[in-house]
């Protein structure tokens, strides 16, 4: 499939509609995600997918951020992209197998961590050397983590005899990685995006005094910030995504820290706005508020924001 007659803004509505359809029937999520294709954009023609870059999945991903999905949608599709063409790709992208990524510990060190939603899943990619091994999740004993999200946990795995289905080289590794990155910064930007939208309609509608609060100039300001911070966030990945005036390929890190520290302070900000009606299942910010700081914890932000200081320190 050719790519130059497409945007990737145009897999966001499609995105969106299969999203909403596999919230509304939710002991099918994996299966309607699969039958809509959204595994299936970045993988290879010739191994059943859309054969398209990682930059046409970053709309799928900022759209189950803004929508709120409950599934592990950016660790599927990397996944599914990375091992095309092995027996557990060809699942992962029909949908047979969910899975997720541990970014902390290692087959050596026997245990794994901060893997979202491994409670659930079948797969695990977990670190081995200077690759990585996709586990199957039956094969060992998983605990639930449960302090910063006790609806959706992350997991706690022993290795002890764990069972590899396939592996990855260091190079196949460290592309993954990248692809994680960006659509995590993408799902980030996503969730900051759909709770500044919420925020705008709320105001809008309540109305005190005669006068709807968005009228109020406090109430202004605080949205101009957020949205302004929401489009750099969107802005600074698009531009990650290109190559630099060396035809190479960017750094994606600062991405995500920005995506990340502006997500915090959007979706916090949302929450004050509706005056605590953000903590409720009526309105349920607080589960964009526990997304985005999983991500931050499994992927350590605070660490990779030091680096790039660091970096720009010894560069001057």
């Amino acid at each position: 499939m050719s790519d130059d007659s497409l945007s990737p803004e145009e897999f966001a509505e499609a995105a969106g509609a299969a999203i909403l359809d596999a919230q509304s029937r939710p002991e099918e999520t994996r299966d309607v995600l699969a039958e809509a294709g959204l595994f299936s954009v970045s993988v290879a023609e010739d191994h059943g997918g859309m054969g398209l870059g990682i930059e046409f999945s970053v709309p799928v991903a900022q759209t189950a951020g803004e929508k709120q999905l409950r599934f592990p949608i950016v660790e599927q599709i990397v996944l599914a992209r990375a091992f095309a063409g092995t027996e557990a790709g060809e699942a992962l992208l029909g949908g047979a197998l969910t899975g997720t990524i541990a970014f902390a510990g290692s087959l050596e060190a026997g245990f794994a961590a901060r893997a979202a939603f491994a409670t659930t899943a079948d797969v695990m990619l977990v670190a081995d050397g200077a690759g990585a091994a996709l586990i199957e999740l039956a094969s060992v004993t998983v605990e639930a983590d449960a302090t910063l999200d006790p609806e959706a946990p992350s997991g706690f795995a022993r290795l002890e005899g764990a069972k590899v289905l396939a592996r990855l080289d260091a190079a196949a590794y460290a592309a993954l990685k990248r692809d994680v990155t960006i659509l995590f910064a993408a799902f980030v930007n996503g969730a900051a995006e759909g709770a500044l939208n919420r925020s705008a309609d709320y105001l809008a509608q309540r109305v005190q005094f005669g006068r709807p609060l968005s009228a109020k100039q406090a109430v202004r300001h605080h949205l101009a910030r957020m949205k302004l911070g929401t489009e750099v966030a969107i802005a600074r990945l698009r531009r990650a995504l290109l190559d630099n005036e060396f035809a190479e390929s960017r750094a994606i890190e600062t991405a995500l820290t920005g995506a990340l520290s502006n997500a915090v302070f959007v979706v916090e900000k949302a929450i004050h706005l509706h005056g605590g009606m953000g903590f409720t299942e009526e309105l349920p910010l607080h589960y964009s508020l526990r997304d985005v700081r999983k991500i931050e914890t499994a992927l350590q932000a605070g660490a990779q924001t030091r680096a790039i200081g660091r970096a720009f320190i010894d560069a001057a």
